[in-house]
């Protein structure tokens, strides 16, 4: 039988259906019953399939944890890809950034309600064997981008780290912001979205700028320095 694009295309749609199924269901069981009290099992059941195709979409357990962590970086990293030519390094992680939340959201919206997606958020930010592999995810991501702004900027990444350099400043400072919200009481994406870019907007006065409790611990005014 020869295949035509358009049975290609369906098989194709049938696929990415059962692995946004497969998502849906993890995500839901892991919000509800904790990660490790999850099986593969539970998953494939969910979605009645069995165990063995959901090894085909997933290697493991811990990669459909991290699945919709994975659309997000995406939607980040060719956002950052596609800003003007002439826009500074920080400025266009930062217009990334700011530019992405929406289709981040739109996109995990059609595989899981936005809700459960902070609520897993959160499981991850008190899960340790999700953070650790949120945490080799994010060094993979840091390292994709530095190599973006790199050619941006006409640099050479093994010869010059500062790509590098202003990546992993951003990434911990967005890192610090989410394990801020992870701890409070607002479970909205518009409150990690409001306290990311608050922290950001802290970045380069933390590092530029004298914070003041020198003087003020010496009790000498810091007008008179």
């Amino acid at each position: 039988m020869i295949e035509t694009p358009s049975s290609v295309g369906l098989r194709e749609r049938k696929k990415q259906r059962t692995r946004d199924a497969l998502v849906r269901a993890a995500v839901e069981l892991f919000v509800r019953k904790g990660y490790e009290r999850t099986t593969v099992d539970e998953i494939a059941a969910a979605v009645d399939v069995s165990q063995r195709t959901f090894f085909r979409y997933f290697a493991n357990k811990e990669e459909v944890a991290l699945a919709l962590e994975e659309t997000s970086e995406e939607q980040f990293v060719t956002a950052v890809t596609t800003r003007p030519a002439g826009e500074a390094p920080f400025e266009a992680l930062r217009g990334a950034l700011v530019e992405s939340w929406g289709h981040i959201s739109a996109a995990i919206g059609e595989i899981v309600p936005i809700p459960v997606h902070m609520r897993m958020y959160r499981l991850m930010e008190s899960t340790p064997a999700l953070l650790a592999a949120q945490m080799r995810r994010s060094a993979a991501m840091e390292e994709r981008l530095a190599q973006v702004i790199a050619r941006r900027e006409g640099l050479d990444p093994s010869t010059d780290p500062r790509a590098r350099v202003l990546v992993a400043a951003f990434v911990g400072v967005v890192r610090s912001a989410r394990c801020e919200w992870s701890h409070g009481e607002e479970t909205s994406v518009e409150s990690l979205r409001r306290t990311v870019e608050e922290h950001l907007a802290l970045l380069a006065p933390v590092l530029t700028q004298d914070w003041g409790h020198r003087t003020r611990n010496a009790g000498i005014p810091p007008s008179q320095t």
